[in-house]
């Protein structure tokens, strides 16, 4: 039976940029046990410093769960992963033993249908990742714990979680087959800020420390550099031609709000910094 989708969306989202979704990843909730206190919990985050979010939240409810992002977006939680997932939480606890956990049957019934049903949707295999494969271009099921720093370095669902079980009673299988070692991930390189420091990146202006990329020359370089940047980052950024216009100027007003910069919609030292070396949320 499909499952009900009770939606209580809230504002921590962004866009995948494009990115494709290979992951399927469950987390435990921590503290709020029922999806409603946890669509609360979401919602008042926006005005912490660490806003968060997750797809789903799961209970004892029977045949239902809470939406707090739709699956076409980003949601916030497993830092560079959010991306390529699609997440779900729990309102459980990582240290359950076995015994409670199979006490909550309905909840893993509900996780169950809750991942054949986001596997439909994204062509997904049903079948566990193990971390390597999880962290590189598999395709799959996981846990947050199995995406390391690469994922915000959490330990959920716990070790007793019965992720066999749930992918199982989901009609998948595990173990999956065996894929390579990622390569290890390369240290970052920020490119120095090309200007004085109160010089920045913006939309054409009579002021001669705005550089907008519009006249060609080292700015328009620049203003690509940047560009290619937050693409990669995962915003839509539109075309990547060295001119800071409507769309670069949007772009860099939305990271700023997020990343708690000062707000200006302009590339100076410091949003040009963070552009490289702020996590990815």
């Amino acid at each position: 039976m499909t499952l009900k989708r009770v939606q209580i969306l809230g504002p921590n989202y962004s866009s995948r940029g494009g990115a494709t979704v290979r992951l399927i990843v469950l987390h435990t909730a921590e503290g709020a046990t029922t999806y409603q206190s946890l669509g609360n919990f979401f919602i008042n985050s926006a005005n912490t410093s660490n806003p968060t979010s997750s797809h789903v939240g799961i209970d004892d409810t029977v045949n239902t769960v809470g939406e707090y992002v739709t699956r076409d977006m980003k949601a916030w939680t497993a830092a560079n992963a959010n991306p390529v997932a699609v997440q779900a939480e729990l309102c459980a606890f990582a240290a359950w033993d076995n015994a409670t956990w199979q006490s909550h049957s309905q909840m893993l019934q509900n996780c169950a249908q809750w991942i054949k049903e986001e596997a439909a949707t994204f062509g997904i295999p049903l079948t566990k990742l193990t971390p390597q494969q999880a962290q590189s271009n598999g395709r799959g099921i996981c846990q947050h714990v199995d995406l390391g720093s690469w994922g915000g370095g959490h330990t959920d669902c716990g070790t007793a979680f019965p992720i066999d079980q749930v992918i199982s009673m989901a009609g998948g299988s595990t173990p999956p087959t065996p894929q390579p070692t990622p390569p290890p991930k390369p240290s970052i390189t920020v490119p120095p800020f090309p200007y004085p420091s109160d010089n920045y990146l913006g939309p054409p202006s009579n002021d001669p420390k705005c550089h907008s990329g519009y006249y060609g020359g080292v700015d328009n370089t620049n203003v690509k550099t940047w560009q290619t940047q937050m693409a990669a980052r995962g915003w839509s950024i539109g075309s990547i031609d060295g001119m800071y216009g409507p769309t670069c100027q949007k772009v860099c007003t939305q990271f700023q709000q997020e990343k708690g910069l000062g707000v200006d919609g302009l590339v100076g030292p410091q949003t040009w910094g963070a552009s490289w070396t702020a996590p990815v949320t």
